[in-house]
């Protein structure tokens, strides 16, 4: 396995295991404080990677790079009546988005520490600086950036990519709330046609442009967020 396929394996690894369990529990954690125990008696309330594992979805992406999570189970219904099934589907669903862009901005304060390291800053000097031939992407001081890197970038894209407000992804029901039940009725009866036109952006790759500017936008930012860290203690 050369170099490049055996990160490309980590990155899917890492998005099985570490993305998608967070972003499912997210969903689970909020409608459980909104009063839904649904998804908590179905087991979903866990970081357990194998109670939000798709097994279809989780061997597309091992080996198409595209792949899902089983939805978590949400029940309206059970909302505290101090809040509104509108307002508790529109919380439940973007504290996905969220909790992607929180763990994203944990994941670059720990790679500002980590590249001010000594096991780093002594690998780049001794070994890439002045013999580039010797740079390997599976050294481990590298390794260990570029994991956390993909750590951040993937829940960054992920964070953006559900924020969209499209059916079935996670923006489609924040949007809702301000929209009103007009347009979340025209979406419903829609279903077909909307799902088309979803796959259909997806196949052609036209979002891929947009969204990766925004995402570059945020994870800029937190690098701009965090830059008094290397300032600080480098």
């Amino acid at each position: 396995m050369d170099q490049e396929k055996f990160l490309d394996f980590m990155v899917r690894l890492l998005i099985i295991f570490l993305i998608l369990p967070v972003h499912e529990y997210a969903h689970a954690w909020m409608a459980y404080k909104l009063g839904d125990d649904t998804a908590s008696y179905q087991g979903r309330l866990t970081l357990n990677p194998l109670a939000h594992l798709d097994i279809l979805g989780g061997i597309c992406l091992l080996l198409t790079g595209f792949g899902w999570a089983k939805p978590v189970p949400v029940d309206p219904l059970r909302f505290h009546r101090k809040h509104s099934m509108r307002f508790g589907m529109a919380a439940t669903a973007i504290a996905g988005p969220l909790s992607n862009l929180i763990v994203a901005f944990i994941g670059t304060i720990i790679i500002r520490i980590y590249s001010i390291t000594p096991y780093y800053t002594e690998y780049l000097r001794d070994t890439y600086l002045y013999d580039a031939a010797e740079f390997s992407y599976t050294d481990a001081p590298l390794l260990i950036y570029h994991f956390i890197a993909a750590f951040i970038s993937i829940n960054i894209g992920l964070a953006v990519f559900n924020l969209l407000p499209i059916p079935p992804l996670d923006g489609s029901k924040v949007v809702a709330y301000f929209t009103g039940p007009k347009v979340e009725r025209w979406f419903n009866q829609n279903a077909q046609l909307v799902n088309i036109i979803f796959i259909c952006l997806l196949a052609t790759r036209i979002l891929t442009l947009p969204l990766s500017i925004v995402s570059g936008l945020i994870e800029g930012g937190m690098y701009f967020i965090t830059s008094w860290i290397p300032m600080l203690f480098g």
